[in-house]
Formats: structure tokens, sequence, C-alpha cells
């Protein structure tokens, strides 16, 4: 699987205000935060449906911090992840996919699971699941050159 083009580190959250807290205090992260409520139409090993959740994206240098609290819907793959007894639990890295259909390829050609897939506007995403091997879920994102261009340099 790919690793390079490695822009998120990811984590899920039962209380977002709680654990942006933490993060601005106990681990610096002092930049602006974006917030925003989605739902989403999801494609999972489970069939299709809405994902509703909060999220949040802090970026410390060249790295978004992002967390997640799911909240309706399909979101099981973020909900089952949820500690016990501590606020955030890493979830997963995400890397900027430019070439779609080559991924894909790859992914079958290791023979891989894809967790969960959808689209938000003109953004495709997908999750593969990484766990046997790396612990974790790896991301992946495709999206015009208007949205890498949003992000800080």
């Amino acid at each position: 699987m790919f690793l390079d083009k490695h822009y998120q580190n990811a984590y899920v959250t039962s209380d977002i205000d709680r654990g942006i807290d933490l993060l601005r205090r106990e681990h610096g992260l002092a930049g602006e935060i974006q917030r925003m409520d989605v739902t989403q139409h999801v494609r999972t090993a489970a069939g299709e449906g809405g994902a509703t959740m909060k999220l949040a994206f802090l970026w410390a240098g060249g790295l978004q911090y992002e967390l997640i609290e799911p909240v309706s819907g399909m979101v099981s793959l973020y909900k089952d992840a949820l500690p016990e007894g501590r606020l955030l639990q890493f979830h997963h890295v995400a890397m900027r996919a430019d070439d779609w259909d080559g991924l894909l390829a790859e992914i079958g050609r290791q023979n891989k699971t894809i967790a969960l897939s959808g689209e938000a506007g003109p953004v495709r995403f997908l999750y593969v699941d990484t766990r046997d091997t790396l612990g974790h879920y790896l991301e992946y994102v495709a999206a015009p050159a208007e949205f890498w261009a949003s992000f800080p340099s």
C-alpha cells in the first residue's frame, strides 16, 4: 500500500470539544480549528447509507490532525474504535491519492479490503483495512487541485 503523500493523522473521540481542548492544552496545537458537522453517503461491507459525524481539523506544521466524533448512521468504523477510559484513540493516517485507478489496482493486487468509501462533493475517499500489518486504517483522498491548494504550506 502506498504510504507517500501522508498529510493527516486522525483520532476518534466521544467528545470533540474535550478532544480539541486536550490537543491544545497537552500537545500545543494552537492554530485555527476548522469544525464541521457532516452527513455523507458511504459504502461499507454492511451496506450503504448516511454517516453523521462531528469533525475538527487542526494543523501542526505540514501535518493535519483530524478529530472524528461519530454521531449516527453508518459510523461503526469509527464508533467501534472509541477508547474506553481515554478521550482520544488513533484511528488512521491519510494520504493524497493522485492516481485513483492505480490505487484501486494496487488494493486489488494486494487483496486488501476497502472498509469504507464515499464522496464529499468532488472529493473521493476510501479506507483500506491495514490493521493486520499496521494496526490502523489507511485513508486515501482524491480531490481537485483547488482542495489541496487550500491547505497551509
